[in-house]
């Protein structure tokens, strides 16, 4: 048996591993239309690579992928985030889970877990292409498949079965060649983000982080909790990134111009934060504002807030009023701030959107137009919210196309 991975990515790799494991005899060949091989592994984390999510629960392992998680849920019954810490471990490739629940490398360096796969792969004896982008798949009689290159000067060649781990698509041109087989797209947006503020005052805080936010859009039922992160063109952080991955199609809709509502300190309740203030106000009656902070935002972020909200920070705590007191609370509990573009990881980028999973069995990956053809990766209409999610659908889904079931 011969079988085609198109992809050199993470789900590539890991459907060419299983493929050669559950079907020995038969020749794997991974083709890699770049000249790089794992290049998003190589980079996640900041080069550290969140290989995978030491979350365990059905449930919140469900909720991780606002598209495919429920298609998702049975798979990771054949392949868990567990199993892939084992995967890794079991080869060398020591892993650490750190408190927030992503999955890293002990040696805090992805080439970790890129020297894992690629000896792997290596041991195997699955050959490795480069630099061969596939143009179009025809499927041929007795249901075989023959790939066509990028490259005029390689000739065609038929494989008993195909695995497509091409990644996500940016543009919907670059699925059309999947479409033809009878697959039905879905239209791809950007899914992790950062949100530009070029109004915002703001970004003059870049780098301060506020460790408990709670961010929301105004308009719609989308919130989210977790670090913020002040950059110079705006926002960004987990609970940015992780608000931008639950919204992606609607704030695709709204073009990326929204307004954001910020509960620095996430207290929802108003009245719980006024007490707060009224507590230190009779600790500390002779400090001044600037020298004692409520909470645990940083000092540069709670002199901007006091600013924001028109306090001068030489004031002391007793010489703050009613109104002065509810427009702090206001500030900490419900900030507003216009956010109008974003700013993808161009190297990272990840999408919503792709080949459908009604076009899918989601048992075995395979097409269900297409005998022989499987999927694997980002390439489907899944996406996980940040933490380590995205590697482990790529993961998962590898490993059962590799069964070619």
């Amino acid at each position: 048996m011969k079988i085609a991975i198109i992809g050199g990515g993470a789900a590539g790799f890991f459907a060419a591993i299983s493929a050669k494991t559950h079907h020995a005899a038969a020749q794997v060949i991974l083709f890699e239309k770049s000249n790089k091989l794992l290049a998003k592994v190589r980079i996640s984390g900041g080069g550290r690579c969140n290989v995978t999510t030491g979350c365990t629960a059905a449930k919140q392992l469900m909720e991780a992928y606002p598209r495919g998680g429920r298609a998702l849920k049975k798979a990771f019954k054949v392949f868990h985030p567990k199993d892939t810490m084992a995967w890794f471990e079991s080869r060398g490739a020591a892993l650490k889970t750190e408190a927030d629940g992503r999955v890293f490398p002990v040696s805090d360096n992805s080439q970790t877990i890129i020297d894992c796969l690629m000896k792997a792969t290596q041991k195997l004896g699955i050959q490795i292409e480069i630099s061969k982008g596939i143009k179009a798949i025809y499927p041929t009689t007795g249901d075989r498949l023959r790939l066509e290159f990028s490259d005029k000067n390689t000739e065609p060649q038929t494989f008993d079965k195909v695995i497509v781990a091409t990644g996500g698509s940016p543009k919907r041109r670059g699925l059309e060649w999947l479409e033809e087989l009878g697959h039905r797209i879905v239209e791809p947006v950007p899914s992790l983000f950062t949100f530009n503020m070029p109004s915002e005052s703001v970004t003059k805080l870049m780098g301060v982080v506020a460790e408990h936010a709670l961010v929301s859009i105004q308009g719609t039922k989308l919130k989210a909790e977790g670090p913020v992160l002040v950059t110079h063109w705006g926002m960004s952080g987990p609970a940015i990134l992780k608000l931008s991955s639950l919204g992606a199609r609607i704030l695709s809709e709204h073009n990326y111009e929204f307004k954001a509502q910020i509960n620095w300190v996430n207290t929802p309740n108003q009245d719980d934060i006024i007490t707060i203030l009224k507590d230190i106000a009779e600790e500390h009656p002779q400090k001044m504002l600037s020298s004692v902070k409520p909470f645990s935002i940083p000092q540069r972020l709670w002199l901007y807030l006091l600013e924001r909200s028109e306090i001068p920070s030489d004031k002391r705590w007793n010489e703050l009023g009613k109104k002065a007191r509810n427009k702090l609370t206001t500030t900490l509990a419900n900030d507003v701030y216009h956010v109008k573009g974003k700013t993808t990881f161009k190297e990272e980028f990840v999408t919503c959107g792709g080949v459908s999973l009604d076009s899918i069995d989601m048992k075995t990956m395979q097409s269900r137009t297409c005998p022989n053809l499987y999927f694997a990766g980002e390439v489907m209409d899944i996406d996980g919210i940040t933490g380590g999610f995205n590697f482990q659908a790529a993961w998962t889904t590898g490993f059962i196309a590799g069964k070619l079931g």
